[in-house]
């Protein structure tokens, strides 16, 4: 017989850390909401009859976000066997808010108290045993990240859920709330489960209009209970949703009061003191800054540089060619499959899985970032930044979720409740440099500015000022326009990251990195090794004579006023579409990374004697903030829900870039080497236009009369 058991709980209480640890699962964790916004299942490793739904984390039961729905559907009409409520101990009050509508809706809870290993090392007790007594049902103390505690834990939830013991709800409101909450249950018996219905009747008294289509009420129904509710409020001079709030928060602080007793009643802890400087409203960004450069520097400008270093000169430029190579030539094939095979699938897939070890460096010194905190702590900065502009603080969690793969960074997208603001940050989030265009900002800074530590770095705050910039532009168009939605965030205690942790999402990054390479970009390569080999009457000819040629000599003038107007950045840019590394992988194919090697250069300075400095960084910018791959422009269409902003969002992604690459050329090259051309005063042009569109007044709002009515427009 099978079980399910539901992790719910509050956004950063750890629950995808116990998942993985539970399931042996390698889901991503992170300090943020959002990193979960599906819910996803696995078998506990011990007792593979035992299925374990992780569940987006929620603040309630009150849906107003996508992740909320989702939880809340599946607690409420799947029913799982059981739930275990995970709960941030050092943050009790507030997460047991939560906790109160679990138990109410009548499902088997179990409560792990996480992070108990803060609480002690803060001197603070919490008394499990009367808190479970308080609220009816048992209570565990429970480390993840340690894995502390989590087996008791599953077993007891294990042993309710096969007991099916009645729960019993020990929570009170007052008085005059309970006699409406019990008329209000009488109303509705035999419409709802026997064992959710006081949970029912609650959220009817909340006039939650879903609750009531589920009970499909009638009219009478419906018009005994809006009087109920009616006098409910006239008596405590509040709406009704207020009125349960305060009445679980009163039950909950008379709870924590008598079950917990901290050692430091001032409440400053060491974390407190830490955010003093790092949520500080002058040092946070300058410091916000310096760290992101570090990142950078570490994994562009030195340790990554020394790994990578290795892989394209040693292992894919000597021993690879020395080795395949000869065994190859042994073998005595045709010219043709020799060269697919050296300069084809080496070149190409060689030149980007080079970029690999600086890949891996980045991504642990995000996931240190994610894990011990400090990446919550942004998100709750930059909400002052991006309100300003338009934007909600929960836009920029998308974008963090974004610097892994721009895929889950659009679904994180999820967490925002307004649809205008969820739009514009799906559209604007890929703008962040991802994985996977990591190796085009190492190929350009490499070949182009090896001696300049900011070139990476600044790759990563041109995205930020194009969301910014974007931000405010589309906040004055009727597509997007309203107030920026609300925000709120669990702010993590400081922790050391677990090693477990950091280790295991720079593999989940890392292989997903691989896997497009030998996949996606393998098959990209060879693509393109056809075409610049072949011409149309499939006669093996130069590259200059070749079908990719042709292609990319008839696109090139497109991209002549932005610095790289020869054929062979053409086709790169274009086969960046569909998978962004793809880019770093034709020009290797292009300049025959392969014989190039060989001749004992490399692809760098080959790279860097086509183009000027100038030019190498409008290419950057170019393929950074130009529609993303494939497949994240695939789940953009998904999280649109509509052709026609899809294409809207492409359009506006290409147009951003083109403008942005212009003026980075032509205004380089003006100041660089003083020339000035029909190009620069069409890059003036295009600076004057932003200028006017940032500054304009709003073009709509919602105050204003339009020929069709809101609802229709």
């Amino acid at each position: 017989m099978e079980i399910r058991l539901a992790l719910a709980g509050n956004p950063n209480t750890g629950k995808t850390t116990l998942f993985n640890a539970l399931t042996g699962s390698t889901q991503h964790v992170g300090n943020w909401p959002g990193v979960t916004v599906e819910k996803k299942d696995g078998r506990l490793k011990s007792d593979k009859s035992v299925i374990i739904e992780d569940l987006p984390g929620i603040y309630s039961l009150s849906p107003y976000t996508a992740e909320e729905i989702v939880s809340r559907n599946y607690i409420i009409h799947d029913k799982p066997d059981a739930i275990l409520n995970i709960v941030d101990a050092t943050n009790l009050e507030r997460n047991l808010y939560l906790s109160t509508q679990l138990i109410e809706v009548g499902i088997p809870v179990v409560i792990a108290l996480n992070m108990m290993d803060v609480i002690r090392k803060n001197g603070d007790q919490i008394h499990t045993k009367k808190l479970g007594d308080m609220l009816g049902c048992e209570v565990v103390e429970i480390s993840a990240l340690k894995g502390d505690g989590i087996q008791d834990a599953v077993k007891k939830a294990v042993a309710v859920a096969k007991s099916k013991k009645e729960v019993v709800l020990k929570q009170k409101f007052s008085e005059e709330i309970e006699k409406v909450i019990q008329e209000i249950s009488e109303i509705i018996t035999g419409k709802a489960d026997s064992r959710s219905l006081r949970w029912y009747a609650v959220k009817l008294l909340e006039r939650d209009e879903e609750i009531q289509q589920d009970l499909q009420l009638n009219a009478s129904e419906l018009a005994k209970i809006e009087k109920l509710v009616t006098a409910c409020e006239e008596i405590a001079e509040d709406d009704s949703e207020s009125i349960i709030t305060g009445e679980r928060y009163a039950w909950i602080a008379s709870v924590t009061e008598k079950c917990v007793h901290k050692k430091d009643i001032s409440g400053m802890t060491a974390s407190d003191k830490i955010d003093r400087i790092v949520t500080h409203r002058i040092f946070a960004l300058p410091l916000f800054a310096v760290i992101m450069f570090l990142v950078y520097f570490i994994s562009i400008s030195t340790v990554g540089t020394m790994a990578t270093d290795w892989v394209n000169d040693v292992l894919f430029g000597e021993i690879v060619p020395t080795y395949l190579g000869g065994a190859l030539e042994n073998l005595g094939l045709a010219d043709w499959l020799y060269g697919l095979i050296m300069d084809g699938i080496v070149g190409g897939v060689g030149a980007v899985l080079g970029f690999l070890p600086q890949m891996l460096v980045l991504f642990i010194c995000l996931a240190i970032l994610e894990d011990c905190g400090y990446m919550a702590r942004i998100a709750f900065v930059l909400d002052r930044i991006f309100r300003k502009f338009g934007l909600s603080g929960k836009s920029f969690i998308p974008m963090l979720v974004s610097t892994g793969c721009g895929v889950p960074g659009i679904m994180a997208s999820r967490t925002i409740e307004s649809d205008n603001d969820r739009r514009m940050t799906i559209m604007t989030t890929t703008f962040i440099p991802c994985g996977a265009k990591l190796p085009i900002i190492a190929l350009i800074a490499g070949a182009f500015f090896p001696e300049q530590a900011w070139i990476a770095p600044s790759a990563y705050f041109l995205g930020i000022a194009c969301v910014i910039a974007s931000g405010i532009i589309l906040k004055k168009t009727k597509l997007f326009a309203g107030d920026p939605a609300p925000f709120v965030i669990e702010l993590p205690a400081y922790h050391l990251p677990g090693a477990g942790n950091v280790f295991r999402t720079m593999l989940d990054r890392g292989f997903a990195f691989i896997k497009k390479a030998t996949s996606i970009v393998l098959v990209s390569t060879v693509l393109i090794w056809f075409l610049q080999s072949f011409n149309l009457h499939l006669e093996m000819v130069d590259a200059e004579e070749s079908m990719l040629a042709g292609i990319g000599k008839m696109i090139a003038p497109i991209f002549a006023p932005l610095g790289f107007g020869d054929w062979k950045a053409a086709v790169a840019s274009l086969t960046g579409l569909i998978a962004k590394e793809n880019l770093v992988g034709t020009f290797g194919v292009l300049y025959g990374f392969e014989e190039v090697a060989e001749d004992g250069e490399e692809l760098w300075a080959t790279l860097g004697a086509a183009y000027t400095p100038v030019a190498a960084y409008a290419m950057m910018a170019f393929n950074l903030l130009c529609v993303p791959c494939f497949a994240a422009v695939g789940a953009l269409r998904r999280e649109m829900m509509s052709g026609k902003m899809t294409w809207f969002a492409v359009g506006y992604q290409c147009a951003l870039a083109y403008i942005v690459s212009l003026m980075i050329y032509q205004f380089g090259t003006l100041l660089t080497t003083g020339a000035f051309g029909i190009g620069t005063v069409f890059a003036i042009a295009c600076l004057l236009f932003v200028i006017y569109l940032l500054f304009i007044k709003k073009a709509w709002s919602p105050e204003k009369k339009t020929g069709l009515s809101l609802e229709r427009a």
